[in-house]
C-alpha cells in the first residue's frame, strides 16, 4: 500500500472508532418519544468523517499524552450540535435539500416539524451529554468552562449566528 491508501485506511479505521463512541451516547428508541429518538439517530448515523470528535481526540492526546474518559462526552456532544446543524440547514426554510450523503435529509423522512425537533433535539441532547463528564473527573471546574465556552459557540454569537448571516 502507499502512503495515500495507508492514510484512507487509517482514516476509515479511526472514524468506524469515533462511530462506536458516538453510538454509546445516542438515545434509546423507546416510549413516548421513539419517533424523535429515531429521527436524532437518523440524522446522527447519516455517515461522515467525524472530524470534529477526531480532532478533539487527537488534541487531548497531545496535550495529555492520552484520551481522557471525560472528553469522549464532548466529542459526541460536538457531533450531535454539527448534526443539529446540517438537519436544520436542509429544513424548507433554510436550503431546502431532500438529500444529504446520499439519502434523504431528516425532514423528508420523519416530516418538516420533526425535523425541526430532531434538530433542537440534538443540540439540547449535546449539552446533556457533555454533563455526563462531571462523573468522569476530579476536575468539574474544567467540564463547567468547557461546557460554558460550548454553548457560547454553539449560540447566537457562534454557530446560531452564522447561520443567521447564512
Amino acid at each position: 500500500m502507499n502512503d495515500k491508501e495507508t492514510f484512507k485506511q487509517e482514516l476509515k479505521t479511526r472514524t468506524a472508532e469515533i462511530e462506536q463512541l458516538i453510538k454509546t451516547y445516542l438515545p434509546e428508541e423507546s416510549g413516548h418519544q421513539k419517533t424523535i429518538l429515531e429521527a436524532m439517530n437518523y440524522s446522527m448515523m447519516a455517515g461522515g468523517k467525524r472530524l470534529r470528535p477526531m480532532l478533539m481526540q487527537e488534541m487531548c492526546r497531545l496535550f495529555t499524552g492520552c484520551l481522557l474518559e471525560s472528553v469522549i462526552p464532548f466529542m459526541a456532544a460536538v457531533e450531535m450540535i454539527h448534526t443539529s446543524s446540517l438537519v436544520h440547514d436542509d429544513l424548507p426554510a433554510m436550503d431546502n435539500d431532500t438529500l444529504r450523503r446520499g439519502r434523504p435529509t431528516t425532514w423528508t423522512v420523519y416530516g418538516e416539524a420533526m425535523g425541526i425537533l430532531a434538530g433542537d433535539g440534538l443540540l439540547t441532547y449535546a449539552f446533556e451529554t457533555c454533563t455526563k463528564a462531571f462523573a468522569m473527573t476530579e476536575h468539574p471546574d474544567r467540564v463547567g468552562n468547557a461546557i460554558g465556552i460550548l454553548a457560547q459557540k454553539t449560540g447566537i454569537y457562534g454557530m446560531i449566528g452564522g447561520q443567521t448571516v447564512d
